[in-house]
C-alpha cells in the first residue's frame, strides 16, 4: 500500500517569514525601552521625579531652583505649608538650597552660584502632614 502525502509548500514558506517578523517586532520594542529610564519632561519645561504621593518637577534657571508639585492624579498641589530642600552635586561639592512656597505657587530657592541646566541631586520636601518625600535626579 503506497501512501501518498501532499505537502503545501506555500505554508512552509511562509513560517519562516512570519517568524522573522516577530523577531523584527520584538527587537524594535526592547530598542525602545533604554528611553524609559530616563527621567520624562513636565509640563513647565523641567525634569520630574517620583516622590512618594506626589511627582516633582524640576525646573533649574541661572541661580533659581522651581519645584512644581502634581498629585498621583496629575493634578497640580498648592505648596503653602511645604518646606524643602535641593542637594546638588556640583563640581564633587554639594549645594543646598532651600525651597519655600512662592507666590507663583511652586516651592523655589535659589543658590549661591549659576546652575547648570541639569544639576544631579535630590530634592527633600515636607509636606504640611509632616510626611517627608524625596525625589532623586541623576
Amino acid at each position: 500500500m503506497l501512501l501518498h502525502i501532499r505537502i503545501d509548500r506555500s505554508r512552509l514558506e511562509r513560517r519562516p517569514r512570519m517568524k522573522f517578523r516577530y523577531l523584527t517586532l520584538g527587537a524594535a520594542l526592547l530598542a525602545g525601552l533604554p528611553a524609559y529610564a530616563h527621567e520624562p519632561n513636565g509640563s513647565h519645561g523641567g525634569r520630574v521625579g517620583d516622590a512618594g504621593a506626589y511627582h516633582a518637577e524640576l525646573v533649574v534657571r541661572d541661580k533659581t531652583v522651581e519645584i512644581f508639585l502634581t498629585g498621583e492624579d496629575d493634578k497640580p498641589v498648592d505648596p503653602k505649608g511645604f518646606k524643602g530642600v535641593a542637594i546638588f552635586n556640583l563640581g564633587g561639592k554639594a549645594e543646598r538650597i532651600t525651597l519655600a512656597p512662592s507666590e507663583k505657587n511652586v516651592l523655589s530657592g535659589t543658590a549661591a552660584t549659576a546652575l547648570p541646566a541639569h544639576p544631579k541631586g535630590a530634592i527633600q520636601f515636607t509636606a504640611p502632614d509632616g510626611k517627608t518625600a524625596t525625589a532623586r535626579f541623576d
